[in-house]
């Protein structure tokens, strides 16, 4: 930790204005999963953290000031000013997928990315000259597919979250050419407070888990805290551009991580979940976990980053046990 914090600052010197010994970085989507950590990060490394939120109490429950001093809460009049005095800007704000698409869930989940990255990416460009941030490191995915792999060369799909993607990437590439982005393009996040794994762990401890649709649809999933890390290496290291796609270097079948985690959890893994009941759940949202991705972090191996759990069973059993 100490080496990763002495590394952060070096590197902010030489690619980012510093306030001090380290940086301060405002965070869209703070309030969840991955932000959340996030925060704990940068807060607990004695970096300066702009919270930006559209829920002021709901920001101040979840980092109350005794467990985080010094924490900016920015309710949405203060983004500009607290953007425009940050050194980096992360954007992970978007509506959860993970849920029935109706034609308005679709809009929202949509509306959700683009809008505040057109915001945040308006508030940077507007910064007085030699003054906001220097770095965008802004999430976004992957389509679907049953066949293709996908690495950080391949062409998108053809989708709707395919779709989505593509509009709000373009919208974070307008952000000043003086600005390095970094584009994470994140797959299924593990973790135990949150995510795809919260849902999951509940039907198994009932005995009732199982591969969902065929079973043989690929799973592109990172831990929890190798998403965290590769964020915050996005941020201090200038060799950190373009797209990098923020999965573990060995994805699997859904089949073979619904059998890890049974096994982890001491359950069966022996209930397929059918096509159609996925589909009378979830309608079209079924299309994530029914065609699901074979993603590859190509970038991230080539830049050195060192996945702490690149292999599903370990990831679940640091989760879980």
């Amino acid at each position: 930790m100490a080496c990763e914090t002495r590394r952060l600052r070096v590197c902010c010197a030489a690619d980012q204005s510093q306030k001090g010994n380290g940086m301060t970085v405002s965070i869209t989507g703070a309030t969840g999963f991955i932000g959340k950590r996030l925060v704990q990060r940068l807060h607990a490394d004695n970096h300066s953290v702009h919270v930006l939120t559209r829920s002021r109490s709901k920001a101040e429950l979840i980092f109350p000031v005794k467990d985080f001093p010094g924490i900016v809460i920015a309710d949405e009049p203060k983004w500009k000013d607290s953007i425009q005095g940050s050194n980096a800007v992360v954007n992970l704000a978007g509506t959860p997928i993970s849920t029935r698409w109706s034609s308005e869930v679709k809009r929202d989940i949509k509306e959700s990315r683009v809008k505040v990255t057109s915001k945040v990416v308006d508030h940077i460009n507007s910064s007085p000259e030699g003054s906001g941030p220097t770095v965008l490191v802004n999430a976004t995915a992957v389509g679907t597919s049953e066949t293709k792999v996908f690495d950080e060369q391949s062409p998108s799909g053809n989708d709707y979250l395919a779709e989505v993607c593509r509009e709000w990437e373009a919208t974070a590439l307008r952000v000043n050419k003086g600005v390095r982005l970094v584009r994470i393009r994140i797959g299924v996040v593990l973790g135990k407070d949150g995510g795809a794994l919260a849902k999951m762990i509940p039907i198994f401890m009932m005995f009732a888990g199982g591969p969902l649709g065929s079973g043989r649809q690929w799973f592109s999933w990172i831990h929890l805290d190798d998403m965290v890390n590769l964020i915050y290496e996005a941020l201090s290291n200038p060799s950190y551009e373009g797209v990098i796609n923020g999965t573990a270097p060995n994805p699997v079948r859904i089949a073979e991580m619904c059998q890890h985690l049974g096994d982890v959890l001491g359950r069966p893994s022996w209930l397929p979940v059918p096509d159609f009941a996925l589909k009378a759940v979830l309608g079209e949202g079924a299309c994530v976990v029914l065609e699901g991705q074979k993603v590859v972090p190509a970038k991230a191996k080539e830049l050195g980053f060192s996945f702490k759990y690149p292999y599903v069973k370990d990831a679940l059993r640091s989760i879980l046990l």
